[in-house]
């Protein structure tokens, strides 16, 4: 009986340990209501995932989160020969090559270091580590204000000092020494990717807006190569040359977050307004040489870095052969709050054929940001259906990349300076040292730890054999040449089809109100 009893606790230990190896924990659920669920970690427990390993050839493995509970959870399956010809079959078209993808993240706010910095070590490095880590959702790209934006506690720029025309009063703040230099370096120490890094700015020192004020109706004063342009543009190198001291570089920088929002006259944060125009001239006259002077002329620099409703016509403006200003551009930046009023096609896919040559990134989302809306929804499906949906309708118009906003905000979706609270993937309930992690978390990782950057879109035929269906899908071929297949069914009822490539067939299903990634070697 001894005998048999340490065989068995042998038997649990070795268990213990291959589930250790692989990282893979279950998510630990907590229920709002009978459909919304969050996965709840603390400073000892954390849902995690494998490592993505190919599986052999003709084998395919599927990942899987639902409204019904599942979350990133995978299964294994082999092609076969064609027999059948299902509802929906989705035909690769590999010799159709589009945009190639630079990646997936979200931005280090002030907001979101206060959070990630008010709970235990340890839960902090779970928290860091399901963002980051090849155990979580392998994020590679991190956008950053340059300085204060709604989402921190107090107002303030990197110079304060009326009048500092040369700059002599410039330097980073504790916000940035203290919160966001510290966690951008734990999480670029845990990633096995390279994380590119953004950086935006919502307003210039007050002393040089016409309003004189961090929100409202404003703009720099003077116009484009005069004093105060010329030491803005100077402001942004400065940014950047205090941040290389950090051991931190830029990826790309933004000429302004939101310009548009600095015409409206009661704005309630901090913004500054561009037209197309003023931006096109500031670009080329002051921005664009200022950079390429410095050690930072390889950056990559964007232009609008607000809703696409803007487009073709901002584009057509600053990307204009009437100034020098589309030398110094290199990508054109999105923000999803709008995309109601406005197609995909008429705006980006209209964009991307008449300037194929400057790349269109998703730079700013977030759910509950409207007046209509409740700040925040404890474990909605819908939100994370709404950024898959989001993410798919992107890469389907040569999008190269879709960076979400904060990384975690508290369960009243702040803090914020003027209470402008939204929702976050991740939610931080610092009172019992723990987070939520919520479906739009999931759904991110749907595609931020599958598609690597450097992978390529492609083609996907659908053959309908019945009434119009609500699935969605994407196809992405990797560096390494295996295929990506991304499904997304927002429906309330569970879809049969089929994947067709060159190396075999996939029947599968969808259940309803669901997402699927699809992993497989071609060769």
């Amino acid at each position: 009986m001894a005998s048999v009893t340490i065989q068995l606790v042998a038997l649990v230990c070795l268990l213990a340990v291959a589930k250790t190896a692989t990282g893979s924990r279950d998510c630990h659920r907590k229920y709002f209501d009978d459909d919304r669920m969050v996965c709840v970690c603390n400073s000892t427990y954390c849902d995690t995932q494998d490592p993505v390993l190919l599986p052999p050839l003709g084998q395919f493995v599927v990942y899987e989160s639902s409204k019904s509970g599942k979350r990133l959870e995978r299964r294994e399956g082999r092609f076969q020969n064609k027999t059948t010809n299902p509802d929906i079959l989705l035909i690769l078209e590999t010799d159709q090559r589009y945009q190639r993808i630079k990646g997936f993240g979200g931005s280090v706010t002030d907001a979101a270091s206060i959070n990630i910095l008010a709970l235990s070590p340890n839960a902090q490095k779970n928290l860091l580590r399901s963002y980051f880590s090849d155990e979580g959702i392998e994020y590679n790209i991190v956008r950053m204000p340059m300085a204060s934006c709604d989402f921190s506690v107090r107002p303030y720029t990197y110079d304060d000092f009326p009048y500092d025309y040369e700059l002599k009063n410039f330097s980073l703040v504790a916000e940035d020494l203290l919160m966001k230099i510290p966690i951008i370096h734990r999480a670029k120490a845990m990633s096995k990717r390279p994380i590119s890094l953004m950086a935006s700015p919502w307003t210039a020192p007050i002393w040089m807006k016409t309003n004189e004020d961090w929100k409202g109706k404003g703009w720099l004063k003077g116009q484009a190569g005069d004093s105060i342009h010329k030491t803005w543009a100077s402001y942004f190198v400065r940014f950047l040359d205090e941040y290389a001291k950090q051991n931190l570089t830029f990826w790309a920088i933004t000429a302004q977050n939101e310009p548009s929002s600095g015409f409206v006259k009661n704005y309630p944060f901090q913004t500054m307004g561009f037209t197309a125009e003023s931006q096109r001239e500031f670009i080329a006259l002051d921005l664009g040489p200022a950079l390429a002077k410095s050690s930072h002329k390889n950056i990559q620099l964007i232009t609008l870095d607000d809703n696409r409703f803007h487009l073709p016509k901002w584009a057509k403006e600053v990307l204009s052969s009437e100034s020098q200003a589309y030398r110094y551009i290199h990508g054109i930046g999105l923000h999803w709050y709008m995309d109601f009023i406005s197609s995909i096609e008429g705006t980006v896919e209209a964009t991307q054929h008449l300037f194929p040559d400057y790349f269109l990134i998703a730079t700013e989302a977030c759910a509950g940001s409207f007046f209509w809306e409740q700040d925040v929804i404890l474990g909605s499906w819908d939100r994370g259906e709404d950024y898959s949906h989001s993410i798919l309708e992107n890469l389907n118009h040569h999008v190269v990349g879709w960076i979400d906003w904060n990384l975690a905000l508290d369960l009243q979706g702040g803090p914020n300076w003027v209470k402008n609270y939204v929702d976050s993937p991740i939610l931080v309930d610092a009172s019992s040292d723990s987070f939520y992690k919520q479906p739009m978390f999931y759904h991110l990782g749907h595609f931020s730890k599958f598609i690597v950057e450097g992978s390529q879109c492609v083609g996907l035929t659908v053959v309908k054999t019945y009434f119009s269906c609500n699935l969605e899908h994407v196809a992405v071929l990797r560096p390494d040449g295996s295929a990506v297949v991304v499904v997304l069914n927002r429906s309330s009822f569970n879809l049969t089809f089929g994947i067709s490539d060159s190396v075999g067939f996939i029947s599968t299903q969808i259940p309803a109100n669901s997402i699927q990634t699809y992993l497989w070697r071609r060769q």
